[in-house]
């Protein structure tokens, strides 16, 4: 499978495309100056203590106060606040974590107002973006997320990726990160760190680390709501994700995001370099690679599948449905059921790609088209399961009811992806009404006859919608005969499809078009 990662660059931000076998599976917007990403952090200032939601609202520069739950707040809680406290008196000049003392972790069932106080500092990290009216979501257990592992401060354990399912790969790693990981770090190995070299791991941890010491002093002289440590940009971080050997192309069409991306591929994987291609040709490049059609037929209410069928995508504000229709999908099968598991498959895979393609969070509940026999039932749960075994967002997918239904829960940490397939219409402008046809050939005759008589234009030529061209153009005598008559000049008159049945265009002898009044 060929994966290729198309990045356009726009006045608005960056659009990014990621392909699997020249299909879009993953869809993002990145704006110029991205703010409270996932991954963010930053020094806030604690607003409101809720006990009934065992939660604190706080202030980290965003419209609304981000909300953070007790269940968030991390075991080291009391570690983080002591370290900040430090670090911001300017104690911290001289304080390397290896050499701090840890302090005793909280208790998992406690209270938030025996842990925080109202105005105090606090370190927190963006674990979820804002969404709809609500504002971001922290979480005091700070990690900074690398190729090969997350580096986690203020503990020493080490944790191995549930996917990685060797055992003696689980034991190799788990002694290689406890022998170099420095003191005060814990450490979790994610799953494409499986078989990895020594030098490639350490080289990774040292960067994670640098890159947490580096925040720390921007600390000292912090002020509240100012970013700590930012994310690296949307792309860099799929590249960082995804990057492995099946990775075939990643185009850009900006020559600072060229640079950006070689020079991070350059740093995690030298061999993979040559994959970074910066696009230079006339043709835009999402237009080129054909991306553009492919959002313009995906993110409709309706979507067609393959054989004939099609689905019907609708949001709520609590979760998502998703219909599948079996539409005019040929009846070769033997009988309905065989009809019903056909048109299901396809529905399946194609929904996995939408939730990935829309990054569709929360509730999603998929009507599939009834089928009698479980074994049936039990075929579309397994190509759910490996269709969506790509995703990197969190989910959990259960068996279809006897009702067709299927219902999954896809973490969602950013806003739903949209992406408007609606156009103006040329003809009325989004107002829904035009100018009866009728009318418009009245007040194109009345043009004619003012060019013609009171400016004495010659060889006048009409563009008009093929409509109206077989208006003006067909019987005997025609529009334009009589028009011959009375004026004793040809009007020429030519079609154009793409204007709106009531547009339409004078040009002079030149070619050059005529301003005409309104």
């Amino acid at each position: 499978m060929s994966n290729e990662l198309i990045i356009n660059s726009t006045p608005k931000g960056d659009r990014i495309a990621l392909l699997q076998d020249k299909r879009i599976v993953e869809y993002h917007i990145e704006q110029s100056e991205p703010q409270f990403s996932v991954g963010d952090i930053y020094l806030g200032t604690i607003k409101k203590l809720v006990s009934g939601l065992n939660a604190a609202f706080i202030d980290i520069g965003y419209e609304k106060d981000a909300f953070l739950h007790y269940h968030d707040l991390g075991p080291n809680l009391h570690t983080l606040q002591k370290f900040t406290r430090d670090v911001l008196t300017k104690k911290g000049k001289t304080i390397k974590l290896e050499n701090y003392k840890l302090e005793s972790e909280i208790d998992k069932l406690g209270k938030i107002d025996k842990v925080l106080t109202r105005g105090q500092l606090a370190l927190v990290q963006v674990v979820k973006e804002p969404i709809s009216t609500k504002g971001p979501r922290l979480s005091c257990d700070i990690s900074i997320a690398g190729r090969f592992l997350v580096l986690v401060p203020f503990s020493n354990g080490v944790n191995i990726s549930k996917k990685i399912t060797s055992k003696a790969e689980r034991n190799r790693l788990q002694k290689l990160m406890t022998s170099i990981k420095p003191k005060n770090y814990g450490v979790i190995v994610r799953t494409v760190a499986e078989g990895k070299a020594v030098e490639e791991m350490e080289r990774d941890l040292k960067e994670s680390i640098a890159k947490w010491e580096e925040g720390i002093k921007k600390l000292i002289d912090a002020k509240p709501t100012e970013r700590i440590i930012g994310e690296m940009s949307r792309a860099t971080s799929m590249l960082r994700d995804l990057l492995n050997n099946d990775f075939d192309n990643v185009i850009v069409d900006s020559q600072d995001l060229y640079n950006e991306a070689k020079d991070y591929v350059h740093n995690v994987a030298p061999e993979k370099e040559k994959i970074v291609k910066l696009h230079t040709g006339k043709t835009k490049l999402f237009e080129q690679v054909g991306i553009e059609k492919q959002l313009k037929m995906l993110f409709g209410r309706s979507v067609s599948l393959p054989g004939g069928g099609y689905l019907i995508v609708e949001h709520t504000e609590a979760l998502h449905v998703i219909d599948v229709n079996s539409g005019n999908k040929s009846n070769s099968e033997e009988d309905q059921e065989a009809t019903a598991l056909s048109v299901n498959r396809e529905a399946a895979k194609e929904i996995a790609r939408q939730l990935r393609l829309r990054d569709m969070g929360g509730i999603i509940v998929i009507d599939f088209i009834d089928m009698k026999k479980a074994e049936n039932r039990k075929l579309i749960q397994d190509i759910m399961r490996d269709e969506m075994r790509g995703d990197r967002s969190k989910y959990t997918i259960l068996p279809l009811t006897k009702f067709g239904l299927m219902q999954i829960t896809r973490q969602r940490v950013r806003p739903e992806m949209n992406v408007s397939t609606h156009e103006t219409c040329p003809s009325c402008g989004g107002t829904g009404t035009i100018t009866a046809s009728i009318a418009v050939s009245e007040i194109v005759a009345q043009h004619v006859e003012h060019l013609v008589l009171k400016q004495n234009e010659k060889k006048l030529t009409l563009l008009v919608h093929p409509f109206l061209h077989a208006y003006f153009t067909k019987g005997f005598p025609s529009i334009r005969m009589n028009w011959f008559f009375k004026y004793k000049t040809w009007i020429s008159i030519m079609e154009d499809s793409s204007f709106g049945i009531t547009e339409f265009k004078f040009l002079n002898q030149n070619g050059d078009a005529i301003e005409i009044s309104s």
